[in-house]
């Protein structure tokens, strides 16, 4: 059974319901079928239903059972506006203001139905931008408590790979922050280490990555990483976390004992923290590309209800993944 087969069935176990605002894509729609069909989720849809339901006909899938809401018709529109209202009012929100966002950004309206708990949880991006994903989630839902700061992370499913957790990976931060510092580096692994445990259900076994391993190179980028490593340590005990370590440290047993002789991590890794955006971006997909891996995310790790974000490039079979991986983290909440 594949990774994402066992994320399905656990979803299916414990049936949460999560919202689809963006009804205008073809996939998402194509997708909501699958997810009925499979019985992973309960599904919303935002939008027009005529509209929602002609599009579902001329692509001949079948939406039997989604709710659609229309935010012009929704009877708890009030009820949203003045939650809208009184969770951003300090920023200059205003009731009319409030209105007129729930009206037309489908994004914002399905995060307030996250908030009013009218839903377990949103999956979007197919065809927005992740700043768009993340600034209603992080300004209505805002960060978990005890989390320093919400950060992106990819699972990977590699087929025919002997590294990692049976060919499973983490990977963060592949989506959102940009050059974080190392107490932002240490923090990313122990919200990933969480991720990890929650969505694979094995030992996480963390590699802080570098082009250096263990002092090979000299740099304010190794540095930088060598000080995330020290920080980790300190405020995160618990974790099973080593670096600075070069990625064929991290995973190669045989490369591990001369780069890295007497690391926990070097060798086993299956979690892989990125000093910057540019290698985790870089890194996921030449990994799902080359690989033919199966990526699932950018998903969100510390805001306090799950808020998933999706490629811009990805297919309706990844929506149906990430949909099921946010049921599964819902059922934790």
């Amino acid at each position: 059974m594949s990774y994402i087969d066992i994320i399905k069935e656990k979803a299916r176990a414990d049936r949460k319901t999560i919202v689809l605002p963006e009804t205008n894509d073809k996939r998402t729609l194509i997708a909501a079928a699958h997810i009925l069909e499979e019985g992973i989720a309960d599904i919303i849809m935002v939008g027009n239903e005529e509209k929602i339901m002609d599009g579902a006909g001329w692509l001949e899938v079948d939406l039997t059972g989604v709710k659609v809401v229309d935010p012009r018709a929704c009877d708890k529109l009030d009820e949203y506006v003045q939650l809208l209202y009184e969770t951003r009012k300090h920023k200059g929100m205003t009731p009319e203001k409030a209105r007129e966002i729930l009206l037309s950004d489908n994004l914002t309206f399905g995060v307030i139905m996250v908030k009013a708990n009218d839903a377990d949880g949103m999956v979007a991006g197919a065809c927005h931008a992740t700043a768009d994903t993340l600034r209603p989630a992080l300004q209505i839902l805002k960060t978990a408590p005890g989390v320093k700061l919400v950060s992106g992370f990819f699972i990977l499913d590699v087929p025919d790979c002997e590294y990692g957790e049976n060919g499973t990976f983490l990977f963060a931060d592949c989506g959102l922050n940009q050059d974080p510092t190392s107490e932002e580096l240490a923090a990313i692994a122990d919200t990933s280490a969480k991720s990890f445990k929650t969505l694979v259900g094995a030992k996480p076994i963390i590699a802080m990555l570098s082009h250096s391993t263990k002092g090979s190179a000299k740099h304010p980028l190794v540095d930088k990483v060598v000080r995330a490593v020290e920080i980790a340590h300190e405020q995160y005990p618990g974790l099973t976390l080593d670096g600075e370590l070069q990625t064929d440290a991290a995973l190669v047993p045989q490369v591990a004992k001369s780069k890295a002789p007497g690391s926990e991590v070097a060798g086993k890794a299956n979690v892989l923290i990125f000093p910057n955006l540019d290698c985790g971006n870089i890194g996921y997909k030449l990994v799902q590309r080359l690989a033919k891996a199966e990526a699932y995310g950018p998903m969100l790790q510390g805001i306090a209800k799950p808020v998933n974000d999706l490629s811009r490039g990805c297919s309706w079979e990844d929506i149906v993944g990430v949909v099921a991986l946010t049921a599964v983290q819902a059922q934790l909440l």
